[in-house]
């Protein structure tokens, strides 16, 4: 529908943000949908983690470590969804277990 372009349109431009801000408000609606509407995540899956799996490994902590958070979240909401991703995710959040950083090693 309508609603939902203008709603993954938010998402992917808020995920690609070139400030820290958006693209943490961009990670935070990812969850809120993932909660709201696991249909609609689940059929744009690819096309949604094309923008979240770069926000694994964001050059800031702060966005880094929600985004694994969220991830965390999201796991068993869209657990049968996330197939196709997998590849991507895997390695961005293995990175993560080699961070100095204990807020994101932790997360």
């Amino acid at each position: 529908t309508m609603e939902e372009t203008e709603q993954l349109e938010e998402l992917y431009k808020l995920l690609a943000a070139k400030e820290f801000q958006p693209r943490m408000e961009g990670v935070g609606l990812l969850l809120d949908h993932c909660k709201s509407s696991p249909q609609l995540i689940s059929s744009h899956i690819v096309q949604i983690f094309d923008g979240f799996v770069p926000r694994l490994q964001d050059c800031n902590k702060k966005v880094n470590q929600q985004a694994l958070e969220v991830l965390a979240d999201m796991v068993p909401m869209l657990s049968n969804a996330l197939h196709p991703v997998l590849v991507s995710v895997v390695p961005a959040v293995i990175k993560s277990l080699n961070s100095k950083e204990l807020g994101i090693y932790d997360a």
